[in-house]
């Protein structure tokens, strides 16, 4: 039998907000062999996610954390290289639960879905056929119901999921505006992600106003990705029967104390919001299908994905606060070697 070593990046110190470098080490040790009902997965590609600051810490979370001196949770793609199970044979391909490792020993539970092969780079199934694609796809029709002529305005417009609503948005007939935090990303969402205006929120001052003026007519569907003053602006600009879509909560760096604001009960009654909460593990049964819908809408050249690989594991103690730097460009993911 080959000797394997397996590189991890263990969470070894439990962080209040974001996590930092010094809360990852680096950790080298043999390779088990899979037991009865086991696969032996090589990672080729790890996802960095902003979720990842909530499995990290015990703030609030909606999940259990990450157990200290673990591989940090993470979803990853990568190939089945020895298997005791019949129904996932060795050179398959597969996404899921795998962990910020270069190899993982686990059962056929990890799997969220089997990797369809196709001339789409592998790559693209942490992206556009990943959680970042899938649930942009699936919030965006499952909770806001975009119809021809409809306003969409999103929050993180060049964000990893932002990127995709503006372009579903666009596809469904629908008007985006975006808002964003820096010239460049304005720009790049104008240019390559279907939204018609976009927002600076740094430069905007009366991000109301900016908001008003871009959407004079109001909003139909508000897909918030940070919460926060964002929201609090974006949330009095909605127009009767608006969905308002509640996908991140990025503008908040610690839900301990819990952070207080405007208050927006007055608003959903008056103007009789629907405002609902997506959690894309809820969907996993409809990953399948999302997923064949946007490798469709890409290979037809109708969605694009930009994607930032980080060349190693090295790079991955500091990936999740180079994220809510806003200083990825793409999709983040680290490739494993």
């Amino acid at each position: 039998m080959t000797l394997r070593e397996n590189r991890q990046v263990r969470l070894v110190a439990r962080p209040r907000g974001i996590p930092q470098s010094e809360h990852f080490s680096l950790v080298t040790e043999p390779v088990a062999a899979p037991g009865t009902g086991e696969i032996l997965i090589a990672n080729r590609y790890l996802s960095v996610d902003p979720a990842q600051r909530g499995w990290a810490n015990d703030e609030g979370n909606y999940s259990a954390p990450v157990p200290l001196d673990t591989p940090m949770r993470a979803l990853a793609v990568g190939e089945i290289i020895e298997s005791n199970v019949p129904d996932y044979p060795a050179g398959e391909h597969v996404y899921g639960w795998f962990g910020w490792q270069r190899y993982c020993v686990t059962k056929p539970e990890a799997v969220l879905r089997r990797v369809t092969r196709s001339s789409l780079p592998l790559s693209a199934n942490l992206s556009v056929l990943g959680m970042n694609g899938i649930t942009a796809y699936l919030a965006l029709h499952g909770l806001g119901d975009p119809k021809p002529g409809e306003q969409v305005l999103v929050s993180t417009a060049a964000g990893s999921v932002g990127s995709f609503v503006g372009q579903l948005a666009q596809i469904a007939g629908c008007r985006a505006v975006g808002l964003t935090g820096s010239a460049d990303k304005v720009a790049l969402a104008k240019s390559r992600y279907g939204y018609q205006d976009m927002i600076n929120y740094r430069e905007a001052g009366d991000l109301g106003a900016a908001i008003r003026a871009a959407c004079p007519e109001g909003n139909d569907i508000f897909f918030d990705n940070t919460g926060g003053p964002i929201a609090d602006a974006a949330i009095r600009t909605m127009r009767l029967r608006g969905r308002v879509i509640q996908c991140g909560t990025a503008a908040n760096p610690s839900w301990t104390p819990v952070p207080t604001g405007l208050r927006p009960e007055r608003e959903i009654l008056t103007r009789r919001l629907r405002w609902s909460g997506f959690i894309i593990f809820d969907h996993i049964a409809e990953f399948e299908t999302a997923a064949e819908r946007l490798a469709e809408l890409t290979l037809a050249g109708k969605i694009v994905h930009d994607e930032e690989i980080l060349p190693g594991l090295d790079h991955a103690p500091g990936a999740i606060a180079r994220l809510y730097r806003g200083e990825n460009h793409g999709k983040l993911m680290i490739a494993v070697d």
